[in-house]
């Protein structure tokens, strides 16, 4: 679904508008300035270096012709105070840890300056310190600088915790939409899940907690 709303994929029904325009009689860099998605994987050659993977993002801004000037590594070096990767500029990407690498990515989305970005399961394949550590990233970028993100989370724990809205998706269809408390519901997870489960809010927090307890047979 992110593929097709950011057009990496072509769809053949239905309209996707951005800011009201049809994204399919727009060109990919108009798209590029205001939209960016992050696939699940994401790999850069192994000499590349963090600083010329975050200048990339400036391209969709600049003429075929024309060069990154002053103005746009100022851009580039916000992006990569943003996301705390200052002292890491000069390594290369292949040398970062799993939660590094993920954050030169988005870096490189913050350079771009798009005011939506989309992320395809952003915490996959990293450990439970490096998915705290991108997610507070997310939330961040979301609250501070009023960013749009759509994300994929399969952990509704995350989901539930970070996110304003949730759609949940069964076989293609949705299957519900509404806030965390309106969507995380015992009803929801057996309906969805095929589990049985508890539900749980924090004391101060209104989030739910999840709790799964047995799958239903």
């Amino acid at each position: 679904m992110l593929k097709a709303v950011s057009r990496l994929i072509p769809y053949h029904t239905g309209t996707v508008m951005l800011e009201g325009t049809d994204l399919k009689s727009m060109s990919s860099k108009q798209i590029a300035r205001k939209m960016c998605m992050l696939s699940q994987k994401n790999q850069a050659p192994n000499d590349m270096t963090v600083v010329d993977l975050v200048s990339y993002g400036r391209y969709p801004h600049k003429k075929w012709y024309e060069k990154l000037d002053h103005g746009d590594m100022e851009i580039v070096h916000w992006a990569l105070e943003k996301t705390h990767l200052t002292a890491y500029k000069d390594r290369t990407v292949a040398s970062l840890s799993g939660g590094e690498s993920q954050r030169a990515w988005i870096a490189m989305a913050l350079a771009q300056r798009p005011k939506i970005l989309l992320l395809d399961e952003p915490t996959t394949y990293l450990d439970i310190s490096h998915q705290h550590e991108v997610l507070e990233l997310v939330r961040e970028l979301n609250q501070d600088m009023g960013m749009t993100i759509m994300m994929v989370l399969h952990d509704l724990n995350q989901a539930a915790s970070y996110s304003d809205s949730i759609v949940v998706v069964q076989a293609g269809e949705k299957a519900m939409n509404g806030t965390p408390s309106q969507v995380m519901t015992t009803d929801m997870i057996r309906q969805v899940y095929r589990m049985d489960a508890e539900i749980q809010y924090v004391p101060g927090e209104k989030k739910p907690r999840i709790h799964l307890l047995s799958t239903i047979k």
